[in-house]
């Protein structure tokens, strides 16, 4: 049964409003007064555009001397090492225009074609320019990196700040998703603005979802701006975008903490919904490859979103908050929104068809050659996840209703079942 909303009621006339703050329960009768909750900024805080080519010998000898500034594409640039966990081996840093190139993936050799780009933009970055200008950039510093270049998909975050409202302390048992990874950090000591990685405290932070999938954050945001010496950033942008409430356009108060809602989407989710989503007048999927393309549907990706990780108020109905920041919400970016003119659908590559059996096939062959070298279950789920080939085992178990917590645990019961019925004979 599909949830519900509770009711909009104008204060003075009774009847129902559609942009009324005061909500009523139709069940229970009763009334939240949201009227001093303050939406000051919805948009973009991360993009992440993906590029497949041949990365230029100039540029790899970039990295000869790790650590050192560089130049390259007429700027100064910080050149090292990274962790592998980015799943890239070299980056290209600067701060100052808000970029980061990760390059040369682990799992594709030099020589050859491949997703060897990465490009990370940092909120000032996209906030100074435009869709089109920003991906203009973009392509320009992939022309530089590669030949054969080509793009190969975008990742977004979007963020709306507010005040005027704290998460509920039982709020982790009242968010309702698919997904059933979730934490609730606490004690705030670091965080990046990729949102990665997070040590946060005492219900300071909440993230629901896996890295590889869609993932809603709640977190203290003038905590984490004041920790990263950004504040004054923020409350620029809070002061200069906070447009929702049209009664009071000054809504910012800089005594009150200001709260993030933040949905992360995974390029392959993107890609999902490119492939899935059709134009309702033409029927044409959207097939884009592009920040600049995509970003026109962004409204259609925050609403998506909010359906998918759902705060109740009680069984069947939403929380009025949750109700208020789908329906009052748009996306700053200044493109004309196209989500009232499109169907949004994410496409299962492997849903049906052999590929599908391929996956099985390979996964039961997979978990014989790990019990055959007494792999544990963790172990074995952790380096599937870095291949490159995850993202279609995950869809493919997706599409079948199993999270990834479900395919961890598929996996620890074959390699149980082995482990039993053959013994050390693997």
């Amino acid at each position: 049964m599909a949830n519900k909303d509770f009711k909009r009621i104008d204060l003075l006339t009774g009847l129902e409003d559609s942009r009324s703050r005061l909500f009523v329960d139709p069940g229970t009768a009763r009334i939240a007064d949201l009227s001093n909750v303050r939406l000051l900024h919805c948009g973009v805080d991360t993009v992440r555009q993906l590029y497949r080519g041949l990365i230029r010998p100039e540029v790899m000898a970039l990295f000869e001397k790790p650590g050192v500034m560089v130049e390259f594409a007429g700027e100064f640039w910080h050149a090292g090492r990274v962790g592998r966990d980015s799943g890239y081996q070299y980056k290209l840093q600067n701060a100052d225009l808000g970029f980061i190139l990760l390059i040369k993936n682990f799992n594709a050799k030099l020589d050859q074609i491949g997703p060897h780009l990465k490009i990370e933009v940092s909120p000032h970055a996209i906030d100074a320019l435009s869709p089109e200008r920003l991906q203009e950039r973009m392509d320009y510093y992939a022309a530089a990196v590669m030949t054969h270049r080509e793009r190969n998909q975008c990742a977004v975050h979007l963020a709306l700040d507010l005040q005027g409202w704290t998460p509920p302390a039982d709020l982790t048992a009242r968010m309702h998703c698919r997904a059933r990874a979730n934490r609730d950090i606490s004690g705030i000591k670091e965080i990046q603005w990729t949102m990665e990685a997070a040590t946060y405290g005492r219900g300071q932070s909440f993230l629901f979802g896996s890295a590889g999938g869609v993932q809603l954050g709640i977190y203290n945001k003038t905590i984490q701006a004041r920790s990263q010496d950004k504040l004054d950033y923020w409350e620029s942008v809070w002061r200069r975008r906070d447009s929702f409430d049209s009664a009071d356009p000054d809504n910012y108060d800089p005594t009150q903490d200001v709260w993030r809602v933040e949905l992360r989407y995974h390029h392959s989710i993107v890609q999902q919904f490119a492939s899935g989503s059709i134009d309702a007048k033409t029927g044409q999927a959207l097939e884009t490859d592009s920040y600049a393309a995509f970003s026109a549907h962004l409204d259609g990706l925050w609403r998506y979103g909010l359906g998918q990780f759902k705060l109740l108020a009680r069984p069947g109905y939403f929380e009025p908050i949750w109700t208020l920041i789908r329906d009052d919400i748009r996306v700053d970016v200044p493109v004309d929104s196209l989500v009232d003119e499109t169907e949004y659908k994410r496409y299962y590559k492997t849903s049906r068809g052999f590929s599908g059996k391929n996956v099985e096939l390979f996964l039961g062959n997979f978990v014989s050659l790990l019990a055959r070298e007494r792999v544990g279950a963790k172990t074995a789920f952790d380096r599937l996840k870095e291949w490159e080939c995850w993202p279609v085992i995950r869809d493919h178990y997706a599409s079948k209703d199993m999270t990834e917590r479900d395919l961890y645990k598929h996996i620890k019961n074959l390699l149980q079942e082995r482990h039993v019925r053959w013994g050390r004979a693997v």
